[in-house]
């Protein structure tokens, strides 16, 4: 399937949040609730414009996945961006209709190839997310730990699963 990558902008809230509503029980079986204020429109989009704001300082980067007719895939965001090491946070989030399609995989490896000042990217996800594993070793991260302390979601006993990528393994250099 034929995917883009382009940073969110204003226009975009509307679809986003019906995106979120439709998929927020899928999302809720693997990540943590992000809150029921969330999915009001009035909470959603104040933080649309926080996210908005993050981005054009620079703080974070938060890209839609769309296929090819331009309907919202997922996201992918980079986070907790450092502007003088060049380090940052990614996550990402695909929806439900379409998983298993290799979206997350394309997704991550068109960031990577285009996000050319971040030189080294932080990523997280949990012992049972193998999807999320997959990905992330698909395109060079390199798993550095598994936390201490296991938590509950779901009725399920997990932990966190840490990954790194830096740019000069890949020859990815600017």
């Amino acid at each position: 399937m034929e995917i883009t990558i382009n940073l969110i902008n204003e226009f975009d809230a509307q679809e986003l949040f019906e995106f979120e509503l439709r998929n927020r029980g899928f999302f809720e079986k693997m990540v943590p609730s992000r809150g029921n204020d969330y999915y009001t429109w009035d909470t959603f989009i104040e933080r649309h414009r926080q996210l908005l704001n993050e981005q054009e300082r620079g703080l974070s980067h938060y890209y839609l996945i769309k296929d090819k007719p331009g309907n919202i895939a997922g996201r992918i965001n980079l986070v907790d961006i450092d502007l003088t090491t060049n380090e940052a946070e990614i996550g990402f989030r695909i929806g439900e209709a379409y998983v298993g399609k290799g979206i997350a995989n394309r997704a991550l490896n068109l960031l990577l190839n285009s996000e050319s000042t971040i030189e080294t990217i932080h990523a997280k996800t949990t012992t049972v997310n193998y999807a999320s594993q997959k990905v992330l070793e698909k395109n060079g991260f390199i798993q550095t730990k598994i936390s201490d302390e296991d938590f509950q979601m779901n009725a399920q006993k997990m932990k966190f699963v840490h990954y790194l990528w830096e740019r000069r393994n890949f020859g990815l250099e600017k």
